[in-house]
């Protein structure tokens, strides 16, 4: 498989990979420079050259997704018999510098509710490398014209016209991130109750007053769930210092607070932060 072709499907798999290429090379080396290599956690494809080269840059690839490394690396190897390595000896007689680059897994976000909130949340996180999911019941919230301000999207943008939004959990990616700020108290409950239920939710916000969550509790635990998984619910959602209630000062302060845990989540796949978010309510 080309290894364009491979580093396409392992992105779309959610899978994250180093490629490595053949940056410089003095003297003979087995491939010549531009010579590329993907590696994932469990395979490789492509060819930098084959041997022992081709073994320390897999090792070294490894290492680096093993610690959710996300700056690039520069590697120089000397292909002599004077330079034995676990992997053995490589006399081609040159040297040559590989740039090993880590490709992270675009993070996932799932906004329910594209209410006065939720299109501003929209707004900025469509400019972040993100696979954004926005999800409503009512048609004229998704409407082109009204998500028009999302036209330059940085972000794959997705949408979901659901009259039983919390289906939609089946359909996003593994990790996503998941906001709840629906029109309706009941929708936003029914939501959290099936990201509880689905596996692979990357964490689960929800936008409200410390009195709608102390209702939702009660109904959560009546419905089966346990104290430690209403543990992974954080709401209200945003930064505890920023105390507004406009509708754009709410979505930039959910969209740092998520921004923040993504960083803090994606490398090496650290537990989510338990945060105490400032109190929150799209509606009364």
């Amino acid at each position: 498989m080309d290894w364009l072709d491979a580093l396409q499907r392992l992105r779309d798999a959610r899978t994250p990979a180093v490629v490595v290429t053949l940056a410089m090379v003095r003297g003979h080396a087995p491939r010549n420079g531009g010579a590329k290599l993907v590696v994932s956690p469990d395979a490789a494809f492509g060819t930098i050259g084959g041997g022992n080269l081709e073994a320390t840059a897999v090792t070294r690839a490894r290492t680096m997704l093993d610690s959710g490394a996300a700056e690039p690396e520069l590697l120089t190897l000397t292909l002599s018999d004077k330079a034995v390595t676990e992997y053995g000896v490589q006399c081609c007689g040159g040297e040559v510098t590989l740039l090993l680059e880590p490709v992270r897994v675009v993070p996932s976000v799932a906004v329910f509710g594209l209410g006065h909130v939720g299109l501003e949340l929209a707004r900025i996180l469509a400019r972040q490398q993100l696979s954004l999911h926005l999800v409503d019941s009512r048609a004229e919230m998704l409407a082109p014209e009204r998500l028009a301000p999302l036209a330059d999207a940085v972000a794959q943008v997705h949408t979901h016209l659901a009259p039983v939004p919390e289906a939609v959990l089946r359909e996003v990616p593994a990790g996503t991130h998941v906001l709840v700020m629906t029109h309706d108290h009941a929708e936003d409950l029914a939501i959290v109750d099936q990201a509880l239920r689905t596996d692979g939710i990357g964490s689960i916000g929800l936008i409200g007053s410390r009195s709608k969550w102390a209702r939702f509790r009660v109904r959560l635990l009546d419905a089966g769930h346990q104290e430690d998984a209403l543990a992974r619910v954080t709401t209200p959602i945003g930064l505890p210092g920023l105390a507004g209630k406009q509708p754009a000062t709410i979505a930039v302060s959910v969209a740092a607070s998520i921004l923040e845990l993504i960083e803090q989540s994606a490398p090496a796949g650290r537990p989510h932060p338990v945060v105490e978010r400032a109190e929150r309510d799209e509606t009364p």
